[in-house]
């Protein structure tokens, strides 16, 4: 068995639409630098994913200097949105988790209303200095039976970083092959929405990690990660379909949750490099 290494790096800028490959990543407290700092809303100010946006996963964000981001999507030509200068902020509902961010500019929310067909608009959560720490009152408190008191994540579901290994992939495509519906396999990574990727594990294992390293920075492994509808959307098409939940139901049920994966939270910051060795500490 060859030693675990970090095999990819993902940031996701704007919640839900398509992750960017990274060579390198900041590891923040909230999580990796750029991710999920951006989100979309509805009218009614709750938050709107490829849970009820399936046309999500076609739209790309592309990071540029200074945090703002550039909107691209099939026929439709791209556009710029500035970081949001400093002004009022809106309270939105990120799974029944009030939290305060800043509008984007109308023509975001024009560009991305006209791509989906929906009324949405663009916010962002750390106005108006992307570098700095996430301002306490915009903060989200991580869950208490599993973070320390004062720990942050952004706008991600739960925690700061979400770990899977290709080795987990290898095996759990291996029993949508023996399944009912094996013509959905094999599945891309993509499909869990990672934000990084270790190759040289054996299936599973990372189940029991408690405690790793990532090239210099350290993290917990808290809990592992309850997958949901997004999981059965090709990331290139955003055709549904009904793996990878038909086989993990079967296969990969905790409680309530089918899982795939495992929360981090980062107990310092640093870079990690892909290439980095993955060591496990407890």
């Amino acid at each position: 068995m060859d030693l675990p290494v970090l095999q990819a790096v993902h940031i996701h800028p704007v919640k839900s639409l398509a992750a960017c490959a990274r060579s390198e990543a900041a590891v923040e407290p909230w999580g990796l630098d750029g991710d999920r700092r951006w989100m979309l809303v509805d009218a009614a100010d709750k938050a709107v994913t490829q849970r009820q946006r399936a046309r999500m996963a076609l739209i790309s964000a592309e990071p540029l200097p200074g945090g703002g981001i550039e909107l691209s999507a099939p026929g439709s030509a791209p556009l710029t949105v500035q970081v949001p200068a400093a002004g009022r902020t809106v309270a939105v509902d990120l799974f029944k988790q009030k939290i305060e961010v800043v509008e984007a500019a109308t023509a975001a929310h024009e560009w991305l209303g006209a791509f989906l067909g929906a009324e949405v608009r663009l916010v962002h959560l750390d106005a108006p200095a992307h570098r700095r720490p996430i301002p306490p009152e915009h903060s989200r408190l991580l869950d208490p039976a599993h973070a320390r008191p004062g720990e942050t994540v952004s706008l991600a579901d739960e925690f700061p970083l979400l770990l899977t290994t290709l080795a987990s992939l290898d095996a759990l495509n291996s029993l949508v092959a023996q399944g009912e519906r094996p013509d959905e396999g094999p599945l891309p990574m993509n499909r869990f929405r990672p934000n990084v990727v270790v190759a040289g594990t054996a299936p599973w294992v990372e189940d029991d990690w408690r405690r790793i390293a990532i090239g210099e920075v350290t993290f917990r492994v808290v809990k592992s990660c309850g997958r949901c509808a997004i999981t059965t959307t090709d990331q290139a098409t955003a055709e549904r379909g009904r793996e990878p939940l038909r086989t993990l139901a079967r296969h990969r049920r905790i409680g309530n949750d089918l899982v795939f994966g495992r929360h981090l939270i980062p107990d310092g910051t640093g870079v990690i490099r892909v290439g980095d060795p993955v060591r496990i500490l407890d």
